[in-house]
């Protein structure tokens, strides 16, 4: 039998559009007729598809549509999408801080939310005081929190400041102490809307693995919406997609983070790029080529992969440096790689080049290539942000002795020898 511990059946959500109160008393009017004669709101049959990119033609929007999944007890949830897919509107209904149009939501235990930075603190009292206030919101009894406040205290990192009334913290202090209180005080659901986002990183990485931690060995459930794909990789064990609104996919967090990247980022493998119009200095062509010399945007782990490049340098031009970057998809920055164009052009002009990337060294991994021609501190001549993009694919390699799909960036040959002792 599975443990649900959260339940959300036919969860949707409507908005009018336009200023508050412009319009509206014939709408309530009628809401009101139908309701009294027992029928269906009229405005539920109408509403464009939350999708914030084009006009629509009603003056109602569905900001949720038909949304059902359930969560069984210490799970970690990844919420992810676009911004405006309704993933934060979501996160309010689950948070009870707003009621849903239409649907239920069966909860199994108290509920801690961070959704914006501040929320459910009093800017005129001070951080313990806050404490208390928020662990008493969740039903704890001042004894429960008086034995949590010393651990709350020093995680959140903000002891000097804790008996300063909180309207005097940074952004970053408030999801410290905010982030402490909500995961110290024991809620068997936590949910987290991007706020670990204003924390700095040594606090983002402390955060990530306290959940971690209350997840696996107190057995409480987690949602947490974020756009950093490293984190939610990290954090969490299933990933739900939003898109204008309604669930798109459901499932492992790899594959969700796959189809989210794909429909976000992925339009084409882009092989090759050409600019006729460089003036003075600049790029004119860019491709990727295979040892054959053929254009290829798919390669295997152990193939060669060319670039080939043609380069306008003007003569004012020869002391700058020619360079590039490889970014994964998850928008790591693999390695970069450059040269001083004086060291391999003689004279100005248009010149052809040709460099070679690693073998064996890029694991199974889409990747982008960014080039750029500058002087180092003092000018950018050109640069391409994501011209090229190709991916390295598992065929043909040995990498499939190794469990899972998961090797890293890059794959190393490092040198081994036997050390024989004297």
């Amino acid at each position: 039998m599975k443990d649900i511990i959260l339940k959300a059946e036919n969860i949707s959500k409507q908005y009018r559009l336009g200023q508050v109160g412009t319009g509206t008393l014939t709408h309530d009017l009628n809401r009101w007729w139908h309701q009294l004669r027992g029928k269906e709101d009229p405005y539920l049959k109408i509403g464009d598809t939350n999708d914030r990119t084009i006009k629509g033609t009603s003056d109602y929007v569905w900001a949720l549509q038909d949304i059902n999944f359930e969560v069984e007890r210490g799970e970690v949830i990844g919420i992810i999408g676009k911004n405006g897919a309704g993933k934060s509107t979501l996160l309010k209904i689950l948070s009870r801080v707003t009621a849903p149009t239409t649907g239920s939501i069966k909860f199994g235990g108290r509920v801690a939310s961070l959704l914006e930075v501040g929320t459910g603190f009093n800017g005129e009292m001070t951080g313990r005081e806050n404490i208390y206030l928020n662990g008493a919101i969740l039903g704890m009894t001042k004894k429960e929190i008086t034995a949590k406040l010393d651990e709350i205290i020093d995680f959140s990192g903000c002891e000097r400041y804790i008996d300063t009334p909180v309207k005097r913290y940074s952004s970053g202090m408030y999801v410290r102490l905010a982030f402490a209180v909500a995961a110290f005080l024991e809620p068997e659901i936590l949910i987290i809307d991007e706020v670990l986002a204003v924390g700095d990183a040594e606090f983002q990485k402390k955060a990530i693995g306290k959940m971690q931690d209350i997840s696996r060995t107190g057995g409480r459930t987690i949602l947490f919406v974020s756009h950093n794909m490293a984190a939610v990789k990290q954090l969490c064990t299933k990933t739900i997609m939003m898109e204008n609104g309604m669930i798109v996919f459901e499932g492992k967090t790899d594959d969700g983070i796959d189809y989210y990247l794909q429909s976000n980022q992925y339009d084409g493998y882009k092989g090759n790029y050409n600019n006729d119009n460089v003036k003075e200095s600049g790029f004119v062509s860019l491709s990727l080529v295979d040892e054959m010399n053929v254009n290829r945007t798919e390669f295997g782990f152990d193939e060669t992969i060319t670039v080939k490049l043609k380069v306008k340098v003007a003569e004012k031009h020869l002391n700058a440096h020619l360079g590039f970057r490889v970014v994964d998809r998850n928008e790591r920055v693999i390695f970069t790689s450059e040269i001083k164009i004086d060291t391999i052009i003689i004279t100005s002009g248009i010149c052809n080049l040709e460099v070679q990337l690693p073998v064996k060294f890029l694991v199974p991994n889409k990747f982008n290539l960014t080039f750029a021609l500058h002087v180092p501190n003092i000018v950018m001549i050109d640069c391409l942000d994501d011209c090229l993009s190709f991916e390295i694919v598992e065929t043909g390699s040995d990498l499939h002795i190794y469990t899972g799909n998961d090797y890293g960036c890059v794959f190393v040959d490092c040198n081994w020898s036997l050390r024989m002792d004297k």
